[in-house]
């Protein structure tokens, strides 16, 4: 079978720079422990190899312990769970994607006199949450399905518009658009990562050259969940796996070419061993 991969598929920049902090605490040697608040990345292969290293994920910060390591994952926290693992005594490593902090500090800055907060994406992400925290005023989450039949009250600091920064810049666009035209005064900041834009945009010029689409990447992904919609969108059936293991061949049955593209948390031995099985039917 021809297989058509994305260039732009596997390890985004945050991803592959919260790893890096990792493996330099693990190479120092010089913790007594070393914790990820929460999983570093959604990607459950890549995480079972840290835990076999010893690096444990824990979602509490009262565990920790001066001489400990814990690193912040790279979708971020709240910031008072910040403040108090900062406050246990333990050697904090922020492993936040920078285009992650970029629009936590955006957002703080949008809201500090007090406008409310109106964030499109996943209420029950992690990243949503920590984006949350920095809201000054009062906030909201906005799903794709929002409802504004019944416009919201406006507040005396007026709204200001962000987004989860993987979610469908599309998506987005529209919600800004509709948003505008109930309120003119809307300020609207830019939090969507270029490289999630980037990596839609290839995942539906794949989709319509081909007879299936693959995505691979871990089910806990947000990232990779809308990639499988987006292909998905473009009226092609798409799987969703999180190793080449799932694949069963019965789906490829009649179909000359598949196209490949993955999350960004997904290794790359993961895309490779996907590739290969995908050539080989």
């Amino acid at each position: 079978m021809n297989v058509i991969r994305a260039k732009t598929a596997g390890f985004c920049m945050g991803v592959s720079l919260a790893l890096q902090k990792l493996n330099s605490a693990l190479a120092q040697n010089t913790y007594k422990r070393i914790f990820t608040l929460g999983p570093l990345i959604h990607n459950p292969q890549v995480l079972a190899e840290y835990e076999a290293k010893g690096v444990a994920c824990i979602d509490e910060h009262v565990q920790l312990e001066a001489g400990d390591c814990v690193v912040i994952r790279a979708h971020g926290i709240p910031r008072d769970k910040e403040e108090a693992i900062r406050a246990s005594g333990a050697h904090v490593i922020d492993a936040t994607c920078p285009k992650v902090k970029k629009a936590q500090l955006a957002i703080a800055k949008a809201t500090m006199h007090g406008a409310s907060l109106l964030l499109f994406g996943e209420a029950d992400h992690p990243e949503v949450r920590g984006l949350v925290s920095y809201a000054k005023g009062a906030s909201r989450v906005l799903g794709a399905d929002i409802d504004l039949s019944q416009p919201l009250a406006t507040p005396a600091n007026g709204f200001v518009l962000a987004s989860q920064t993987t979610q469908d810049r599309e998506a987005f666009l529209k919600l800004e658009a509709r948003m505008t035209a109930l309120y003119p005064h809307l300020k609207v900041l830019s939090t969507i990562c270029d490289a999630t834009k980037e990596r839609q945009e290839e995942a539906k010029a794949i989709a319509k050259r081909v007879d299936i689409m693959v995505v691979v990447g871990g089910k806990q992904s947000g990232n990779t969940r809308r990639l499988a919609d987006v292909a998905a969108s473009c009226g092609i059936e798409t799987l969703h796996v999180e190793t080449a293991t799932e694949l069963d061949d019965k789906k490829f049955e009649k179909k000359l070419c598949v196209g490949l593209t993955a999350g960004a948390s997904t290794p790359k031995s993961v895309i490779d061993a996907a590739e290969e099985k995908l050539a080989a039917l």
